[in-house]
């Protein structure tokens, strides 16, 4: 595909390139045009109309979006802003340079510009910063008929228009009617009588991902947005949902790994900014391991004699890592998912116990027939008579570790939810290095205790 345009460009036959792209989805456009030369951007892009230009443009990425209005003429940029639903636009000056959001600006009107800074004013992981202005709204003294008559005067600059908000004249939230009501109901039917009261709404200031949650836990298609005095101020669409949804889980993934995050994507990032993400973490957890180390060198002397057992000092760690990280994961899932909240830590903690527990006890037995049958008969590690005791050492300190490696890995990430941060940053690596300095310590004491060293 991307070669035929280019064919069709460098022969100039731009009908015929209209024709193919007027047949092709905005999103699939922006996809082939961003793998384009860069130079030939400005020529296919005027070849779209209007309203499939702006819909091109809102799925491109930031950096095609700025070189396009860098190439574009006043008019041209005043004409795709004119195309654009508010919240679009507002993204895109979100994510522009200064002087870029300044010439779009400069191209709005006065109250177009007054709604933009308004909305761009709000925290930027509030209801606020998503919300869309343009929505359909009714009254409630309006009949059906009256109501489809106002539905086509404003509906072609509506973003949305199958759920409909009823407001009184000052604006306060009193209820919804689908298009599907209006068109089952009498045309002489008012409003008030056929509405839903029963509004699930946010408010402007709401955080967007809780917002976003709601869509997935009440199948919403758009959620309205109000503000502190109940007045309706915009409606939030469940694509803008879904985009913050992936935002998130992006974010997540990031901090999981141990990498600040980014909103921009691979390929786009560039190698001295990728490295900025990955090195303060990497550095932080080197450091974190001189605990691990400090702690082996208190114990070489001790071990000395049981030198084997400091080869089962990587199976150890590696195992609780792991248990540790199964637990932090599914319970910053949950959390995310509103599934989890402070109040249920004691359910959780009893949860994990209980499935920690048979984890330890399954894992421990399959080691010690592991330990006895491979590293004693055929590898030969353990000494003639003591082979028992530095199994039951390793096994039973693999047992106790992994039971106190699912409670802090179910805890921790909670915690941190009470007091503000986010659970995700209480995931792997960082519980893993906090884990490895425990079962370090619960592994010497007991080899101290079973030993005698």
């Amino acid at each position: 595909m991307e070669k035929e345009i280019m064919e069709l460009v460098a022969e100039k036959k731009y009908t015929k390139l209209r024709e193919l792209l007027s047949e092709m989805n905005p999103a699939d456009i922006a996809q082939i045009l961003e793998e384009l030369p860069k130079k030939e951007l400005p020529v296919i892009f005027r070849i779209l109309p209007k309203e499939p230009a702006a819909e091109v443009f809102v799925e491109m990425d930031s950096d095609t979006q700025q070189y396009l209005i860098e190439a574009f003429s006043d008019a041209e940029l005043r004409e795709v802003l004119d195309e654009l639903f508010m919240d679009d636009t507002v993204d895109i000056i979100d994510e522009m340079p200064a002087t870029v959001a300044k010439r779009i600006l400069k191209q709005t009107d006065a109250a177009t510009r007054r709604m933009i800074n308004k909305l761009l004013a709000y925290p930027e992981d509030s209801a606020g910063s998503i919300m869309t202005t343009e929505y359909i709204d009714l009254k409630g003294h309006m009949t059906v008929e009256e109501s489809f008559d106002r539905i086509r005067t404003i509906g072609f600059d509506t973003e949305m228009i199958y759920e409909c908000y009823v407001t009184d004249k000052s604006r306060h939230l009193k209820g919804y009617v689908t298009v599907k009501d209006l068109l089952l109901s009498p045309k002489n039917k008012k409003i008030s009588d056929i509405m839903d009261e029963n509004v699930i709404f946010a408010t402007t200031l709401d955080d967007k991902e809780l917002v976003a949650g709601q869509f997935e836990k009440y199948d919403l298609v758009t959620l309205p947005v109000v503000d502190t005095e109940n007045r309706l101020v915009g409606i939030i669409t469940v694509d803008d949902a879904i985009d913050v949804i992936q935002e998130e889980i992006s974010e997540d993934m990031d901090k999981m790994a141990a990498i600040l995050p980014s909103d921009k994507s691979y390929f786009k990032t560039s190698v001295i900014s990728t490295f900025k993400a990955r090195i303060p973490w990497l550095l932080l957890l080197m450091l974190s391991a001189t605990f691990t180390s400090a702690i082996i060198s208190g114990f070489e002397g001790k071990l000395s004699s049981y030198i084997a057992l400091v080869a089962f000092i990587p199976m150890i760690m590696g195992t609780v890592g792991n248990a540790g990280s199964q637990s932090s994961a599914t319970i910053i899932r949950a959390i995310s998912l509103g599934d989890v909240k402070f109040r249920d830590i004691f359910k959780v903690i009893w949860k994990e116990f209980r499935v920690s527990v048979l984890c330890g006890i399954v894992l421990s037995v399959v080691n010690f027939i592991k330990l006895i049958l491979i590293d004693h008969f055929l590898l030969d590690n353990f000494d003639a008579g003591l082979y028992i005791s530095e199994s039951l050492v390793v096994c039973l300190t693999l047992c106790v570790t992994v039971i106190i490696a699912k409670l802090v890995g179910c805890i921790l990430p909670i915690f941190a939810k009470k007091i503000g941060f986010d659970p995700a940053v209480m995931a792997s690596p960082l519980i893993t290095t906090v884990l490895d300095s425990i079962s370090l310590i619960i592994y010497f004491g007991i080899t101290a205790v079973f030993l005698s060293v």
